[in-house]
């Protein structure tokens, strides 16, 4: 998935305000990050099949970034780094959540190449890539609604925040289907290079947006001590 991951983000802010929006994206992202520099390392690797599925991206080998027991490891890895840093043990938690939501999502999404550990030769995947009518509705569906619960719960305060909060959402959401219709570039340092570019845009884009800004006051605490948490 990609918007998919991205609705991780939105929604999660809304369960937890205190944590700002780019934390929860860099968390939901997680294991795509590890992979791109994988891949141009040579250490994990992708192939393009046409046919196999809407996207013709198969795992080959991507246990490092996309197993279940690393991506486990990783998340216990960001939740400790951000307790260490926040003290807040209930939003490591929640990111710990956030991170292994990455695998689940892509079970969902992916043919039969989702590895369990490094070594383990069994594979998982329900393969929603495989028809474009139903990856469009549910994945979709799910960042039509997370865009929904971020914009109610957490309005945008200046124009400019505005204007490039929905301007970066048509341009993903574009990115998104151009994905869905032409996959990965075959050559796996430019995709890998491209991809931890965009990616690491994202996060900083999440960042910036989510700055000093103050939550909905329906939340527990208020809008000043949210935005002085957030982290």
């Amino acid at each position: 998935m990609f918007t998919g991951h991205l609705a991780v983000g939105f929604a999660a802010k809304r369960i937890e305000p205190k944590i700002s929006l780019g934390t929860w994206m860099l968390a939901a992202m997680l294991a795509d990050l590890l992979l791109f520099p994988l891949l141009i390392a040579g250490v994990e690797r992708v192939t393009l099949q046409p046919g196999v599925t809407t996207n013709r991206v198969v795992g080959v080998n991507i246990a490092y970034s996309h197993s279940l027991l690393m991506d486990v490891l990783w998340g216990v890895l960001f939740a400790l780094a951000y307790y260490l840093y926040q003290r807040y043990f209930r939003g490591a938690w929640l990111l710990f959540a956030a991170v292994l939501s990455h695998w689940v999502l892509d079970v969902v999404s992916h043919r039969p190449d989702m590895p369990i550990a490094p070594g383990v030769s069994t594979t998982i995947g329900l393969g929603l890539w495989n028809s474009i009518p139903a990856t469009l509705a549910v994945e979709g569906g799910l960042w039509l609604i997370a865009l929904i619960l971020y914009v109610r719960f957490t309005p945008l305060v200046t124009r400019v925040r505005r204007i490039v909060f929905w301007i970066a959402v048509v341009f993903l959401t574009f990115a998104w289907y151009g994905n869905i219709k032409g996959g990965m570039d075959p050559n796996p340092v430019r995709a890998g290079v491209g991809g931890l570019i965009f990616f690491s845009l994202m996060v900083v884009w999440a960042y910036w947006i989510d700055h000093r800004r103050p939550a909905y006051s329906g939340l527990s605490g208020s809008g000043s001590d949210i935005a002085a948490a957030s982290a």
